[in-house]
């Protein structure tokens, strides 16, 4: 901003007052808002420019933008009329899956001066998924000496809606033979079995046809069917029996392959081949999990065989059936219900969404320099991240969020005492022990071509006679090559002047919590200096590996020293210039 020389003392405070106001406005705000699931493409959402104190005139000049994590393209806003609306379908199962709560998270930017707010989209649930069977039928074979009161397990529904919409409760076609039962669980989905109340004579009855329905809690109600079809036998009357009906393991995420989980126990009351039991995993395991995990068919033993991950999948519920020998076999099921505990494994991630360099030395307090986004897979307390800023810089780091900072000055800046600064923040999670990662900012000074040109002195004048002497000699002398290369020489042996080859552009780094660093392809940066343009400035990334410099035996020993370490720790690298 520029003052007048003519004005006052009175005017230039009020001039600068308001330059002040101007900048202090940038700050945070949240608003919230609420949707239901498949919204026709134009519902309204929210008058967001009027909620958050905006011009509707201002919107394009000032750059009003909107930044979403993950699909983009669901909400938009009209720049005419400030309105949030529904831009394309919004599948509440596909964007949250089970989750209970799901919401859509939205960034607005505003530039001059520079703003930011952030919005939530709470996306609301709507009936609009039945009760699914995984199959159409389903088929028991019953023998005819099955005792009164027995059970016999059947599958149940899925829905993919939550809460009320997704609770489900079954009913069973009229039957003089079988009941259903049904245990509930408030953690798990219910366990279906059919119950027997009269017994079975199969020269009597040899096929009995049930009809299964499954109803959701929805308004209106959605439902789902799946025909019972049972087979009477009069051979092999019993089956293999667990000694649990549902097993519960806690794993850690870091479990290895080869890990027994559980040993599962089921006997038969029969002798000979009618007794001896097959183990295998239900019809109804997905893939995953038997990517996962793997059962022994004659111990039962159940052991990891995959990579697990508590960030990808926090439980699995793995049904099991026992089958006998028998002719026809006879089966039974149990639930081995796994839990996986979070293990510290992911190191915190930072991210620079936005960044405003240089800063002149005028700036008033609590400009904004730069947004920071921190994150970690990791969950509860391991997922806790905190930042942290240096001390000793004219900077502070402002939380306008949840895992949202912004980097701000904090105290006057005077060029002519500190030309730059490298601020360093640091992001650490919660766990034991924490896992950190930090992130570089810095500022160099521009070089006028005016102070580049003046800087020259006689080591430049005297570089440039030996230059013409040089072009006088390959005009005469048959050893044009060998001049070439003293001329390369001395250019390269004189000193650069003073300003003519300042550092680049500001760049950012990211480190790991174990100080591990990735050797590029190439070994430092290399500057290249022009008296008649800026200078410019090779760019680095690092990644997990060797530190920058060391020699062959040098990254044998850092190599193995830390095989150990740069195992467990995966930091991202970010790179602003």
């Amino acid at each position: 901003m520029l003052f007048s020389r003519r004005g006052g003392p009175g005017a230039r405070c009020l001039l600068l007052s308001l330059f002040l106001l101007e900048f202090c406005e940038t700050g945070s705000s949240q608003l919230h808002y609420s949707v239901s699931e498949e919204a026709k493409h134009g519902t309204f959402v929210g008058r967001i420019a009027q909620d958050l104190g905006l011009e509707l005139e201002d919107l394009v000049p000032r750059l009003f933008r909107v930044a979403s994590k993950g699909r983009a393209d669901l909400l938009e806003v009209n720049l005419q009329n400030g309105i949030l609306f529904v831009n394309s379908r919004i599948d509440r199962e596909e964007l949250c899956g089970r989750s209970a709560e799901c919401s859509i998270h939205l960034e607005v930017i505003v530039d001059r001066p520079l703003q930011v707010f952030h919005v939530e989209v709470k996306v609301k649930d709507i009936n609009d998924n039945p009760p699914i069977f995984r199959h159409r039928e389903q088929r028991l074979f019953i023998p005819e000496s099955r005792l009164l009161d027995s059970h016999f397990p059947i599958e149940g529904a899925s829905d993919a809606d939550v809460g009320t919409n997704a609770l489900l409760t079954y009913t069973l076609s009229p039957s003089d033979y079988f009941s259903l039962d049904v245990q509930a669980s408030d953690e798990f989905s219910k366990s279906l079995s059919l119950e027997l109340k009269k017994s079975l004579d199969r020269e009597e009855t040899p096929e009995l046809h049930l009809l299964l329905t499954a109803t959701d809690g929805g308004k209106p109600e959605l439902e789902g069917t799946v025909q019972l079809l049972i087979t009477v036998l009069d051979v092999n009357d019993n089956a293999p029996l667990f000694d649990q009906a549902v097993y519960r393991i806690n794993l850690l995420e870091t479990t290895e392959n080869g890990t027994l989980v559980a040993t599962l126990n089921a006997s038969d009351a029969d002798e000979g081949v009618n007794g001896e039991v097959v183990f295998s995993f239900g019809s109804d395991v997905s893939l995953n999990i038997q990517q996962k995990f793997k059962i022994d068919s004659s111990s039962g033993e159940i052991r990891v065989i995959g990579t697990l991950d508590y960030e990808e999948t926090k439980s699995y519920e793995i049904r099991i059936k026992a089958v006998d020998k028998g002719s026809p076999p006879m089966s039974n099921h149990c639930k081995v219900l796994v839990k996986m505990l979070d293990v510290n494994d992911n190191a915190p991630e930072l991210v620079i969404t936005s960044l405003s360099l240089p800063i002149r030395e005028d700036a008033p307090l609590g400009t904004v320099i730069a947004l920071i986004t921190v994150s970690d897979r990791d969950s509860g307390t391991n997922g806790q991240v905190t930042c942290s800023l240096m001390p000793h810089v004219p900077f502070k780091l402002v939380s306008t969020f949840k895992n949202y900072y912004s980097l701000v000055l904090d105290s006057a800046l005077d060029r002519e005492s500190i030309s730059d600064y490298t601020v360093v923040v640091t992001a650490r999670d919660g766990g034991s022990p924490s896992l950190w990662a930090t992130a570089s900012v810095g500022q160099a000074p521009k070089a006028s071509s005016r102070a580049m040109v003046g800087a020259a002195g006689p080591e430049s004048t005297l570089v440039d006679v030996n230059v013409y002497l040089i072009i006088a000699i390959c005009a005469v002398s048959s050893l044009l090559v060998l001049t070439l290369l003293l001329y390369t020489a001395l250019r390269c042996s004189a000193p650069p002047p003073e300003g003519a080859c300042g550092p680049g552009k500001p760049t950012l780094v990211c480190s790991s919590a174990v100080g591990s660093w990735s050797y590029s392809q190439q070994r430092r940066s290399q500057r290249v200096c022009s008296g008649e343009g800026p200078p410019k400035t090779d760019l680095m990334a690092f990644s997990p590996g060797l530190p920058p410099g060391l020699n062959p035996s040098e990254r044998n020993e850092h190599s193995e020293a830390n095989s150990d370490i740069s195992s467990n720790v995966s930091p991202t690298f970010k790179l602003l210039v």
